[in-house]
Order: structure tokens, then sequence, then C-alpha cells
């Protein structure tokens, strides 16, 4: 057995109380072993956390981590135009090459940010898995589906890949990969393709995950068409199931949150590119409330602009405030919960928290900065001050992924530089 001891610093615990504490963990089972006082001497390797924070890793709950080649290309419009007039014709020039350089890029920037899990969903997954495997972090992996401007072949063509990338890919890099069927949304993909497929996801025992109710303009065409609300609509066919999660949630009405409940599905709610994009603001406290697990996600790069879920959580609880028009809402504790064992809970991983038997997944904030000070109330400094660059050291699985603010996994200037090659031939052919 091999251990590592993060060494010296401040653990938050799932209470999200804060005890000065070693944390020792078990390398070759990837879990945590002991969170106790003076814990270097029974470890093989020590990471030095003095004057941090170690934290469980933040879960990204919804991404698609090989848009971070589209960064910064279309920005201030609209959800349906930025999509139609800009993103869907990139990403049609995208090659399996591009996805794989664009995903390494995201991979880096999640590792850097103290992020050890994403959800994401994309095309060319072989390409985002192997970027995975290298990297180093947990991921829940699916090829999108959109039948819409497809004949029946095409759209039949796509659905059959995004059940066959589910079941090749669950449990690939050492089980650090798991799988989704992964619907774009309601109104992308015909009902049609839903009725047929979903029982088969079913069958093979994998879980749902898709966009909903992210806009307006997703609400009322099938309101108008079929007469009930989209997650009414998702209800029928059979996509609201325990180890099923929506992104967005936007425009959900008190019946739909219910059912939501109800059926224990889980929302990752994406603030930053809700907000960007002008959608709306998602009822998070409501929610809460009413027994709804809500995760927490960046979305793309292209509609964020990065993917730090520090980031994330402040711009959870402040859109949350102004959503409830209560300045007690959305707490700095609910943010931090949401942004790891909240998202870890909605896409069915363990991680997320820190205690012994838990997967090894943490990151250690480097509490001696400015902007940190005085270290009132570290909970609060997690919503609402730490950022990104923060980060010292990310650990998942029990690997250390980043050491002193150095990927280990990834050779980043290499990264970088093959990412700006790649993303100005791309935009290139998109414009050509």
């Amino acid at each position: 057995m091999t251990t590592l001891a993060i060494t010296d610093g401040q653990v938050l615990r799932p209470d999200l109380t804060v005890t000065t504490a070693d944390v020792l963990v078990d390398q070759d089972t990837g879990e945590i072993r002991e969170i106790a006082p003076e814990l270097a001497a029974d470890a093989d390797e020590t990471l030095d956390a003095a004057g941090s924070l170690v934290t469980p890793g933040f879960v990204n709950g919804h991404c698609h981590v090989a848009m971070t080649l589209l960064r910064g290309y279309a920005d201030d419009k609209p959800l349906d135009a930025w999509l139609q007039e800009d993103i869907w014709p990139a990403e049609g020039e995208m090659t399996p090459e591009d996805v794989r350089i664009g995903a390494e890029l995201g991979l880096l920037e999640l590792i850097k940010s103290g992020t050890t899990a994403v959800a994401d969903m994309y095309f060319h997954v072989p390409e985002v898995a192997a970027a995975v495997e290298n990297a180093g972090v947990r991921a829940r992996l699916g090829h999108g589906i959109v039948t819409v401007g497809k004949d029946d072949e095409a759209a039949r063509e796509d659905a059959q890949t995004s059940l066959e990338i589910a079941r090749e890919y669950d449990g690939a890099a050492d089980g650090r990969i798991s799988t989704a069927f992964k619907p774009h949304s309601l109104t992308t993909v015909g009902g049609e393709y839903l009725e047929e497929f979903i029982p088969k996801a079913r069958e093979a025992g994998i879980p749902v995950h898709y966009h909903a109710n992210e806009t307006e303009a997703e609400v009322t065409p099938i309101v108008e068409e079929h007469g009930q609300r989209p997650l009414e609509y998702a209800a029928e066919h059979g996509m609201l199931e325990p180890e099923d999660f929506v992104a967005h949630g936007v425009h959900v009405d008190d019946r739909e949150i219910d059912l939501l409940a109800e059926a224990g599905t889980a929302v990752i709610h994406c603030p930053a590119s809700n907000m960007k994009l002008g959608s709306g603001m998602a009822p998070v406290q409501r929610m809460r409330e009413a027994g709804v697990t809500v995760g927490l996600g960046t979305d793309g790069a292209a509609s964020n602009n990065d993917l730090s879920m520090l980031d994330e959580a402040r711009d959870a609880a402040m859109l949350g405030k102004l959503a409830a028009d209560d300045a007690s809402a959305v707490p700095a504790e609910a943010v931090v919960e949401m942004a790891t064992r909240g998202s870890a809970d909605a896409i069915g991983f363990e991680s997320g928290r820190l205690e012994a038997g838990a997967p090894a997944d943490l990151a250690v904030i480097d509490l001696e900065q400015p902007h940190l000070t005085p270290p009132h109330d570290l909970v609060s400094h997690l919503a609402y001050a730490a950022a990104a660059s923060d980060v010292r050291h990310t650990v998942c699985d029990g690997q250390v992924l980043m050491r002193d603010r150095e990927v280990l996994t990834l050779d980043e200037r290499a990264v970088r530089e093959r990412a700006l090659e790649a993303a100005e031939a791309l935009i290139a052919r998109a414009e050509d």
C-alpha cells in the first residue's frame, strides 16, 4: 500500500465545519483512510497544506470541455442566435483532433482550478475519454444527440451512437469514467426517438442527462404542441428518474419543481452561462426548499467564459439572491455544498466530501492571500472571495494531478500551444 498525507492544513468537513488536521490517503484504492492530526509519519509521500484549506475537489455537473476552442468567439447574443449563427457552424468544422485538443485545454483549466470531476456532453466522445484518462480526473461522459434538421436515418444513427458510447465507455480509465445517454434537449430531439431509445437506455442501466427549460423558447414549443410543461413531457417519456440529471432548469414552474423533487431527478445550475446568454434566473432557492438536489456546472467556455467552479459558486450565490429577492437566499454554505457534494450526488459520484472511506478527490486552497484575509469564515471565503488561482494542489483518486500549481498529468505549455493553433485553424474553416 502506498500512502499520501496532505499535511498541516485546515480541513473542510462534510458538515462544513473546519478543523486542523492531516488527510491520509490510500493511493492504491484511491480512498481517504483517515483525517486526524499528525499523520505525516504514516505516509510514503506528503503534500504540504500549511496556511491552506483542504476542500473536496469541485464537481462540475454540466460542461462541454472541448468548447474551450470557442472561448470568446461569439459573445453577447441570446442562446438561439448564438447557437445557430456561430456555435453550430463552428462545431460542424470540428475534427476529432480538435475535440481532443479542446478537451485537454478544458481539463487543464479544471485541474488548475481544483475541479476533480466533470459531467460532459459533446461529440467525438472517444477523444474526450482519452483526454480524461490522461488528465486523471473523473468524468461522466456522453454523446449529445440532436435530431432536428436530420433525416430519420441520420437521427436514428445519432441516438444509437449515444447509446453505444454509453455502453462502451462506462468504467473506462480504471473506473474514473462513467457514462450517460444524452439527448441535447427536449426541443432538439424528436419525441419518436425519445420513445424508442430511452427504454433502451433504461434496459442498459444508463442514466439520462439533457438540457431542460433553459430559455422560454424551449418551454413554449412544448406547451403549444403537447399542451404540457417540458418536464411533464419528459416524465411521460421516462426521463425523470432518480439517476437522471438535467441542466439549467431556469424556467420551471412549481409543478415542475414538485415533479423533480418527487422523482429524485437533480438539476445542474449554470448561473454564469444563464446570465451571459440572457436566459434568466433559475429558482434555486425554491428548488432546494422543495427537496430537489441542485448541483453546479460551468456549461461550456464559449458561454461562460471560464471553467472555474469557484467563480460559479459566487455567481450562484449572487444570482440566487436576485432571483428570490432575498439576501439570505442561496447562502455561502449552500453554494459550497452545491459545488461539491451536491454536484457529485447529482451526477452519481461518491466524491464531494472529505471523510474516511470517501474517494480521495480534493483541492488545497492557499489562504495566505490579501483577498482571503482575515479568515473570519472560510466557507464564506470559498463562496465569495476565493479564485481559481488560489488552488495550490489538486488530487483525484488519490493521485496528485497538480502540486504547487504545476499540473503533473498534462504539459501545460504544449496543450496551450496546440489549442492556439487548432482554434485559429477551426475559425478560419468556419468563416471561409
